[in-house]
């Protein structure tokens, strides 16, 4: 088992201003109209290749808020072959694993244009915003290996 190197309080009290930074990037693209249930599907998918636990909790919780089916939650690991994500849902999770997976490859001209039949300039500039913003976050969750938070829970035997 992992464990935590550096704590987000500790983040948070030593680096304030890159976290404030990182949060505002993040308000821009929650505020650019795009649709928040798409954009949670993206940070998942990028949470996942990027091996953020951290990352990965928060936004599985905010996705639920927001009322993600769950079968999109669970399978979107596996987008390509689910068979339950939108066009533009599947345009959107495929132009974020091309910004996400920039090693030793350049961002190929199909995902661009996917992306774009289904978005406006803005929205993919939006959307691009989010994808940079979640991928910074997942570089520092899993280089600190910054705890998930996950609820307490009131055990079984407890309950009721």
């Amino acid at each position: 088992m992992s464990h935590v190197r550096v704590a987000y309080e500790t983040f948070q009290k030593v680096a304030p201003a890159a976290q404030a930074a990182l949060l505002a990037m993040g308000k821009s693209a929650e505020e650019s109209g795009l649709d928040n249930a798409i954009v949670e599907l993206v940070k998942l998918r990028v949470s996942q290749i990027n091996n953020c636990a951290f990352c990965l909790q928060i936004h599985l919780t905010v996705a639920r808020r927001l009322g993600v089916p769950p079968e999109k939650l669970d399978l979107v690991a596996t987008w390509h072959e689910a068979g339950i994500f939108s066009a533009q849902e599947c345009a959107a999770l495929a132009w974020a694993e091309s910004l996400t997976r920039l090693a030793d490859r350049n961002v190929p001209d199909e995902a661009y244009d996917a992306v774009r039949r289904h978005f406006s300039e803005d929205e993919t500039i939006a959307l691009s915003v989010a994808i940079a913003n979640i991928n910074a976050w997942n570089r520092l969750g899993a280089a600190f290996r910054f705890a998930p938070l996950i609820p307490r829970r009131v055990p079984a035997t407890q309950a009721a």
